[in-house]
């Protein structure tokens, strides 16, 4: 078990994570978690699937790769170095959209892999959307307009980070949330993503921090648009677009 231990000994030292703080993640004592650092103790199975899934490498590479050999990235990007998506199906076998609820959309970072948390989501049907598989998301803020607070964005599920495309937008699950960003481009070791409101700056996300990729494929608005609302929307526009005149003349003052 040497390669495991130094394969999570430098998968934490990549996130720059104490190890009380992972043994926190993992809902175990530092003094445990530093034992399979040494390689003084073994995990159990059931111990070693959590890790992981907290590290989103696969057993396989944890157990028989010497990480520090390969970039992170490319390790995230290898076909089979993934946790089996737990997916929802009907009695007549037809997948099913899970719908991740406002009010819980921050469980959904530690339970996103767990087959009973996904059993536990309500989930919903749309005929057009058959082949592949997809989650609903809920949206806030105002960085991706025409899509506001109420509104859910249903992602289909993207095995890699080389199926990204640029220009396109897609829902990122990272150890920090859930956001909903257009794609650029990559970097070594990040992507670049940006909000569609340009107030708003682009910016990077750590291949080491990400957990899940959807990809957009529908929208669903769970509140209705009434005139008010859309005079609010005019209203937010025009104050962007006028602290972003604001700021661009502050660049060009002497």
């Amino acid at each position: 078990m040497s390669i495991f231990a130094d394969n999570i000994r430098y998968l934490r030292g990549q996130l720059t994570r104490s190890q009380q703080n992972i043994a926190d993640e993992l809902l175990i004592t530092r003094g445990r978690y530093a034992k399979y650092e040494d390689a003084a103790s073994e995990p159990p199975l059931e111990l070693l699937i959590r890790i992981s899934r907290f590290y989103k490498i696969s057993i396989d590479l944890l157990l028989s790769v010497d990480l520090k050999k390969y970039p992170i990235d490319k390790i995230l990007s290898l076909p089979d170095n993934r946790i089996v998506l737990p997916i929802r199906v009907n009695s007549g076998g037809d997948k099913q959209i899970e719908i991740i609820p406002h009010r819980a959309s921050m469980g959904y970072l530690s339970g996103y892999s767990d087959p009973e948390y996904i059993e536990s989501l309500q989930t919903i049907s749309l005929p057009f959307l058959r082949n592949g598989n997809f989650r609903a998301f809920p949206v806030e803020g105002d960085s991706m307009p025409p899509f506001n607070d109420g509104t859910y964005i249903v992602g289909q599920y993207v095995e890699s980070l080389k199926e990204l495309k640029k220009g396109r937008t897609y829902i990122f699950i990272t150890r920090e949330g859930i956001t909903y960003k257009r794609y650029q481009g990559r970097d070594s070791g990040a992507i670049n993503v940006a909000a569609d409101n340009e107030f708003y700056e682009p910016y990077q996300i750590k291949n080491s921090e990400i957990l899940e990729i959807w990809q957009y494929a529908a929208s669903i608005n769970t509140e209705e648009l009434g005139a008010a609302s859309l005079d609010m929307s005019a209203v937010k526009e025009m104050f962007f677009s006028l602290k972003k005149e604001i700021s661009e003349l502050k660049k060009t003052k002497p």
